[in-house]
């Protein structure tokens, strides 16, 4: 019986390049949890919008998203606010972004009026780019007599 030794004769030499797979699957779970996460991510306020064929969102770099909901109040991004809080803050964004755009999301059953009165104050404040929120696809809904 021959019995060889144990130990290399060359040291190893050092490896070149990067293992790639373990870089590429933490990429692919990332991806996946975002793609999960990306629809719980959007607003959780759930509004009945007119709809309209032509509703697209404009090209704004800088805009302000305000909501009203059936009940009455006043989203303005995610934070509630009442109608003297909502004015102060209107104005402080007007003088921050005076080229803003406000965007109006509005609930079918909010009356007419309370929405003619948030475009006022909105004017009011300095924010002259108003643009109203609809979803897409044509209106079926009975109109009212």
């Amino acid at each position: 019986m021959k019995f060889g030794r144990l130990e290399r004769r060359e040291a190893p030499r050092p490896m070149g390049e990067i293992n790639m797979t373990p870089l590429i699957d933490v990429m692919l779970v990332l991806l996946v949890i975002f793609i999960i996460a990306a629809p719980l991510m959007g607003s959780a306020l759930k509004l009945d919008l007119p709809r309209s064929d032509a509703a697209a969102p404009g090209p704004g770099a800088h805009f302000i998203a305000l909501a009203i909901t059936p009940q009455g109040e006043y989203l303005l991004g995610e934070d509630k606010l009442d109608a003297k809080a909502l004015r102060e803050r209107l104005k402080q964004l007007a003088e921050r972004q005076p080229d803003a755009e406000l965007r109006l999301s509005a609930d079918r059953a909010v009356p007419y009026g309370q929405v003619a009165q948030l475009i006022g104050w909105a004017q009011s404040a300095g924010l002259n780019r108003i643009a109203f929120v609809a979803e897409n696809g044509e209106d079926t809904s009975p109109t009212p007599r």
